[in-house]
């Protein structure tokens, strides 16, 4: 029996794992943390992550998490709507909506479907003809799936002359909280956004970014966002006076701007972040990732993994860095040239919105479940 070992228990390597069992490979997952406790807050499966999770069998318990009908889009921080679409509009183009959930809830349900999970265990290095050295001892695989993120360690051996990911130049915030009737909406300012997703159960995910230096810390992250989004529409200060300070989040945001060369060498194969970090800005992180581990699963050589993920993410990639920095725009005269410009997209209706989506969305698995 073929044997692959999966570095990495995120979205991802999960993914992978499932996928790979499923095809009748012995797998083994290794994972550097003590539990599997996801970080981060909500996270959005569109209709091309949804198709892929089809193929391991989770597609509809994730369909089921739907938590919002109607209209939602890009707002200004005074509330007037630039560009709306729907749920329902979205169901009829794809077949499918995006579902928003709590990350913990989609880490469950991949655990379920992927072996045992060997925690505690730091994976030192990998060689191209798949040796996995670990603090424990060495693995030898005819596939080692390098899904450890980021600062993967394995990219870095791999392509050692490879630039790492670039700051982007913005931070982010994540929290959940309850609020009950929230439209869905991402509102712009100058500079700064704010998102606002319902999730099952009458809790909404809300992110925010903001242009800061790398590495800052506030011991009031909560109070630094309420005076960062003081004056703001309705419900963004409700949203922020119920959430508990210890749930929120900050991340700086990061991308991986120089692709590698390849997404293999030898019996390695790069998956998600550590093949093609992206800025979250497109929802399509954890998306191309699980894309990643099913093409992956049902590929018959790396060759053809690369070169089938390599053109489909750094379009991604790319649109998601220049949505990334138009909204991190602070001139006034920019901010109203960019509203304009999608106000005028928005006024088409809500398939001239959907369809700017429509190379990523129609997005087809190799195999069909």
């Amino acid at each position: 029996m073929r044997h692959a070992v999966v570095v990495g228990a995120g979205i991802g390597g999960l993914t992978a794992a499932a996928a790979l069992r499923q095809q009748g490979w012995a797998v083994t997952v290794l994972e550097r943390a003590a539990s599997i406790e996801p970080v981060g807050a909500g996270l959005a499966m569109a209709p091309n992550a949804l198709r892929a999770l089809d193929v391991i069998g989770v597609g509809d318990q994730v369909r089921k998490l739907a938590a919002f009908q109607g209209s939602g889009g890009i707002r200004t921080k005074t509330g007037k709507w630039l560009s709306r679409t729907s749920a329902e509009a979205a169901q009829e183009r794809y077949g499918d909506p995006t579902v928003l959930l709590h990350r913990a809830v989609l880490v469950d349900l991949l655990a379920a479907q992927a072996p045992e999970i060997e925690l505690n265990t730091t994976v030192e290095s990998v060689t191209p003809d798949g040796v996995v050295t670990t603090a424990k001892g060495e693995l030898s695989a005819d596939l080692v799936v390098a899904a450890d993120g980021l600062r993967s360690r394995i990219r870095g051996q791999l392509f050692p002359s490879l630039p790492g990911p670039v700051y982007t130049g913005v931070t982010s915030w994540r929290l959940i909280t309850p609020t009950a009737g929230a439209q869905p909406s991402e509102s712009w300012g100058d500079g700064q956004v704010f998102g606002v997703m319902p999730l099952a159960g009458d809790q909404v995910y809300a992110y925010a970014t903001a242009p800061a230096p790398p590495g800052g810390s506030s011991p009031d992250e909560l109070g630094d966002l309420k005076r960062l989004f003081a004056g703001w529409h309705d419900p963004i200060p409700a949203v922020l006076d119920r959430t508990d300070p210890a749930k929120v989040i900050r991340t700086d945001i990061f991308s991986l701007e120089t692709a590698p060369p390849a997404f293999h060498s030898g019996r390695v194969a790069l998956l998600g972040d550590a093949a093609h970090a992206m800025t979250p800005n497109l929802g399509q992180g954890a998306c191309q990732a699980i894309e990643d581990a099913v093409t992956l699963a049902y590929t018959n050589d790396l060759e053809s993994y690369s070169a089938a993920r390599m053109p489909r993410t750094a379009p991604i990639v790319k649109r998601s860095r220049a949505i990334a920095r138009i909204t991190s725009w602070r001139n006034p005269v920019a901010t109203a040239a960019r509203n304009t410009m999608i106000s005028l997209v928005g006024r088409l209706g809500t398939t001239a919105a959907l369809r700017q989506m429509d190379s990523v969305f129609a997005w087809e698995p190799p195999v069909r479940p």
